[in-house]
């Protein structure tokens, strides 16, 4: 009987129905689970924010502040929390506490609660600085998740619009939702695989499939392909809707809790005689920056337009999700159905031993190497900053915004009331410094070196080995010690090059004032650096010229300019070529030499990219900004190779 199903067919089908469903199924338990936690986030700052507003009020009054803290204290039941801790910056002071390990209160804090007095310390700078600079920079509201015990929420409380201390909040420990999804995910698998066999055995007797035993035909891949994202949509329009109502009874929840911590607080403040404060706005419901989220007004009726927009942008980002969970199980459809799979296999089973002998060498590759640098590629299309490290990367996201920063800004020289200037820091600038730094640091060393190999291979040198020693010891030198020697050879007052002018009637020369002489400091100790590589490598190609050549060519009257030109340059140029593709590259981004000797100065004006990249990581701290930068100058130096390679042919064999 002819099979109307493959193994690879089904073996493909099972992978990416279940790759569709489960991992679709995962995504979803995520943002139900993200989902709850930031409701029970949000109703720790509104009961820190809650208790908050009646310590101010309290404190503001200055009569029988302990004793009324301690009544406050003694709400925590009301207030829905496992504990409560006052405290006071001025004089670190831990006013009450209802927290299981605090004994009698009001009392001064004990040396190893230090870290109490230093939380309130950040929540001050906090507060102060987004006040000073006019932005939600910095966190004023700390959450802590502790094992077991559940969450603390810390919360500033204001007295004359300063912070006086700070609540502290215990509370317990969150059950994580579950929408089901992983049985809905089994049952959509299985509805995938059941409708596709159903429809292909009818089928394949009307001549529509060709099966064999390699993989699928057309119409299988476009049915299967189909009857997969047919049940993906269904998958996911089921499970967006029931995430919106989860999220709604969530906040229908938070807005209840809202209302009764509002009638709990105006109960507590008529108890000590104050005039409840009048709520116009809800400014308890705030996130970590104390911002309010508008989601609910101060009757605690939920705001529709700005929960939906909310929705949206949640649900947004879930699509995407799915998107590429279909996009991903329609690879592995295809993987497999096309019989790749199955070559795969073939190919693995017979080189197993090759691939067993690499394996470590790949993972080492995919871990330290791969992973990195698409990190940092994805890192570039992100605005991310010491500020907000923190945040995920999807919130962070920007596009090409940080390319188009970098590439647009054209305005290299710009004119003044004193003549034309420089823009040091501008892109195209550095660009041309770093261009001018390789070429001429490359030509340097492919002819000193060149020229020095030619020396060392003349026959009958004499103390050909120890002239080779020497003249490698530059390149065996770590280079950060060559180049902290050569910075202080150009040292205007005490470096040996400035003495050495003096002594002929000179005068000392600022080197690293100058763009010109600074640049030259650079050019001067990478060339002295540079020169043994290619020497070393020149040397290998010159001795494995065949001197026939040489006697055939003196035979018919070639001087020594043609025996160099016409065999010893073509018969160099496959080991010349890469050499100086690989010189290219370490110079391009020599960042020692630039960063030790001149350091870019003056100005900046001699920074090269790679200098320039770092210095927006690690001193402006524009981390997205800088990971753009780096990608620019892994495509030049990508595209460099290739034209090289292609241009010059210098790696494919002679046949």
């Amino acid at each position: 009987m002819k099979k109307i199903v493959s193994i690879p067919v089904a073996v493909g089908l099972l992978l990416a129905a279940a790759l569709a469903f489960f991992l679709g199924a995962l995504f979803v338990d995520q943002a139900a689970k993200d989902t709850q936690r930031m409701i029970g986030e949000r109703h720790g700052i509104v009961q820190a924010m809650a208790l908050a507003e009646v310590v101010s009020r309290v404190e503001s009054e200055g009569v029988d502040v302990e004793d009324r803290l301690a009544t406050v204290v003694e709400h925590r039941a009301q207030l829905k929390v496992k504990g409560i801790r006052i405290i006071r910056l001025s004089g670190a002071r831990l006013l009450a506490s209802s927290m299981p390990g605090d004994k009698a209160t009001p009392r001064r804090l004990k040396k190893d609660e230090k870290w109490l007095f230093d939380l309130g310390q950040r929540l001050r700078i906090a507060r102060e600085t987004n006040r000073d600079e006019g932005i939600a920079r910095k966190k004023e509201i700390e959450l802590e998740y502790q094992p077991g015990e559940g969450m603390s929420v810390s919360a500033p409380y204001l007295v004359d619009g300063t912070v006086h201390g700070y609540v502290q909040l215990q509370l317990p420990q969150q059950v994580p939702a579950s929408m089901a999804s992983r049985g809905l995910a089994i049952i959509g698998a299985a509805l995938v695989i059941g409708v596709f066999f159903i429809l292909a055995i009818p089928l394949g007797h009307f001549g529509l499939f060709r099966p064999d035993e390699q993989g699928l035909s057309r119409g299988q891949l476009a049915l299967a392909a189909g009857v997969l994202l047919l049940g993906l949509w269904i998958f996911a329009v089921t499970q967006i809707s029931s995430l919106a109502d989860h999220r709604w009874e969530l906040e229908e929840g938070l807005a209840k809790h809202f209302t009764q911590l509002r009638a709990a607080t105006m109960d507590i403040s008529r108890s000590f005689g104050f005039k409840p404060a009048p709520f116009t706005k809800n400014l308890w419901d705030v996130d970590d920056y104390r911002r309010p989220l508008g989601i609910s007004d101060a009757r605690g009726h939920l705001m529709l337009k700005a929960l939906v927009a909310v929705q949206t942008v949640q649900f947004e980002e879930m699509r995407r999700s799915l998107d590429g969970v279909g996009l991903l199980a329609l690879a592995v459809l295809l993987f497999c159905g096309a019989g790749w799979a199955t070559r795969l296999k073939d190919t693995l089973v017979e080189h197993r031993e090759a691939y067993l002998y690499v394996s470590p060498a790949i993972i080492g590759m995919l871990i330290l190497v791969f992973y990195p640098f698409l990190y940092g590629i994805v890192l570039s299309f992100t605005d991310a900053t010491i500020y907000n490290t923190g945040a995920p990367l999807k919130e962070l996201w920007i596009g090409f915004t940080n390319y188009l920063n970098i590439l647009a800004d054209i305005h290299v020289f710009a004119r003044s009331g004193q003549g034309w200037i420089v823009n040091y820091q501008n892109f195209y600038w550095t660009l041309f410094i770093t261009v001018a730094w390789t070429v001429v640091n490359v030509s340097i060393g492919v002819s000193v070196g060149l020229l020095l190999a030619l020396i060392l291979n003349t026959k009958g040198l004499k103390m050909r080995a120890v002239y080779r020693v020497l003249l490698i010891l530059p390149w065996a030198i770590p280079n950060y010690i060559t180049a902290l020697i050569w910075r202080g050879m150009f040292h205007k007052q005490f470096g040996v090059i400035n003495q050495v002018i003096q002594m002929f009637g000179g005068e000392p020369v600022a080197w690293f004032d100058g763009v010109f002489s600074s640049f030259i400091t650079g050019i001067a100790t990478n060339g002295w650096l540079s020169f043994p590589f290619m020497m070393v490598m020149c040397l290998g190609g010159l001795q494995s010229i065949s001197q026939e050549m040489y006697e055939a060519a003196r035979l018919d009257g070639a001087g020594r300019w043609h025996q160099f030109r016409y065999i010893t340059l073509p018969s160099l140029k496959p080991v010349l070529v890469p050499a100086i593709i690989i010189s290219v590259v370490w110079t391009f981004n020599m960042f020692n030499i630039i960063y030790l000797v001149s350091g870019g100065e003056p100005a900046g004006s001699n920074e090269i990219l790679i200098t320039q990249a770092y210095k927006i990581a690690f001193e402006q701290y524009r981390y997205g900004y800088a990971a753009a930068y780096s990608t620019i100058i892994f495509v030049i130096l990508l595209a460099y190779g290739i034209f090289q390679i292609k241009m010059t042919r210098a790696t494919e064999a002679n046949i």
